[in-house]
């Protein structure tokens, strides 16, 4: 499993790098286009593959398009919502995650008892269903609006004016909040091209740019050490140490991603409401409390005691844990790097800590198998102490970021201190709102001017 594994995540590390150019050259729509076509490439060696090298090469192209699509989808979908539903749509990345996960478990689970382990078509059948998905998105994309972001960045004002009319105010251009949007989209970017980060370079040498950058990589580095990736890539090798195998083992993986979609759903309904910051933390502590649990019982009652109690007990901490997870750090992980950057580095920024997420991925994904053989249930202390440090560091230092428009995150991230606790973010932004004022106060004097 380790080779195949390594391919998928060292792909998605090159693809992830190679979607932020992309991005803020061709625009997002077609960058996802490609991420698509590649997919296909990918799943097609994989589906059709006649020895061990083409299915590698096939993983390594997979990987390579999720790096794309997980790298560029989140800021496609944070640049056209509404500050007040946009986290509710950006988590709607980790939702659709967890929808093809509970495909591809129960697809799993049934080619596994409905072919024989002689017949190819066990593991084809699975692989190839894999496509379809990546053909539907390939196909629609275009159909969909541009970023009015990259638009007006790149020149196109009155096409991104239509955009943000056609998805806030039903093509009205006219409309109060969406002339304010636009104002403050072509401040910002003005502002941006003078004095933000424009290249990769000057997002390490901009106190702003760079203080996102760290909070952004930091995060995607802090998902990965929660274990969530030491528990899905092995859950069936962790279930076999207690004793439970064959297609036991695929049933309760395929339970795992129920719950976990159960966990994306209360995310997407309530991410607004509840905001990033204390999601953030919570999450990280409720799934110290379940390793801590999990450690407890695998000490006391290792595999070989055939404590059956134990082992369910075990089995329920995964499932607690997967659903904390999927309904905090998992869809925030996507959320919080599609929102805090500026448009001219909102590509660039997002696809370097999309790089950290698979670099840490890829190094749990090796590491996981021989910890898990020789320091057995001790290795997951590791994963209690970086769950407790997670909630600490971004206690300290991650601000709040709900419901501000995209371009207040300049002023946020440049005024607020680092030390964010007690912070009000309200203290630091409004420029959307006296934006609002100046707009509708220039529609009620030409309308008192006409009469």
């Amino acid at each position: 499993m380790q080779p195949s594994l390594s391919m998928l995540t060292t792909g998605a590390f090159f693809g992830a790098a190679l979607a932020g150019p992309t991005g803020d050259y061709l625009g997002r729509r077609w960058t996802i286009a490609i991420g698509s076509l590649i997919f296909c490439l990918g799943g097609g060696l994989q589906t059709g593959a006649q020895n061990i090298s083409y299915l590698y090469t096939g993983r390594f192209f997979a990987g390579f398009a999720a790096g794309i699509l997980t790298m560029i989808v989140p800021p496609y979908q944070a640049e056209l919502c509404h500050p007040d539903i946009r986290g509710r749509v950006t988590s709607l990345q980790q939702f659709m995650l967890g929808v093809g996960a509970l495909c591809a478990s129960w697809i799993s689970y049934g080619t596994y008892i409905g072919f024989s382990p002689s017949d190819s078509a066990q593991w084809r059948v699975s692989l190839g269903i894999q496509i379809i998905p990546a053909v539907i998105l390939g196909s629609l994309i275009m159909i969909f609006p541009e970023s009015p972001r990259w638009l007006i960045d790149n020149g196109r004002e009155a096409e991104g004016l239509k955009v943000l009319a056609r998805l806030h105010s039903h093509g009205d251009e006219n409309d109060s909040w969406v002339r304010a949007e636009f104002s403050l989209i072509q401040e910002s970017i003005t502002f941006e091209h003078e004095n933000e980060a424009k290249s990769y370079v000057e997002l390490f040498t901009s106190r702003s740019a760079f203080r996102r950058l760290f909070l952004c990589c930091a995060l995607q580095a802090s998902i990965q050490m929660t274990g969530v990736s030491a528990i899905q890539y092995y859950s069936v090798e962790i279930f076999n140490q207690i004793g439970i195998s064959g297609d036991q083992t695929l049933r309760y993986q395929a339970i795992n991603s129920v719950i976990a979609l159960l966990g994306e759903f209360s995310c997407m309904m309530l991410i607004d409401r509840f905001g990033r910051r204390w999601p953030l933390i919570m999450g990280n502590q409720a799934n110290m409390v379940t390793f801590i649990i999990a450690c407890i019982l695998l000490a006391l009652y290792p595999p070989e005691a055939n404590n059956s109690g134990a082992h369910w007990g075990f089995i329920i901490m995964t499932w607690l844990y997967n659903f904390s997870f999927s309904a905090t750090c998992g869809p925030l992980s996507w959320i919080i790097p599609a929102e805090v950057f500026d448009t001219r580095t909102r590509a660039k920024g997002v696809s370097i800590a999309t790089m950290t997420s698979f670099a840490f991925n890829t190094m749990i994904g090796q590491v996981t198998p021989i910890a898990m053989q020789n320091v057995r249930y001790r290795y997951w202390v590791v994963f209690i102490i970086c769950n407790f440090t997670n909630a600490l560091f971004f206690w300290l230092l991650m601000p709040e970021t709900s419901k501000l428009p995209l371009e207040e995150m300049n002023s946020l991230f440049t005024n607020a201190p680092w030390i964010v606790v007690g912070l009000k973010k309200e203290d630091y932004v409004s420029h959307l709102e006296r934006r609002l004022e100046e707009v509708e106060g220039k529609i009620e004097s030409n309308a008192a001017h006409y009469e």
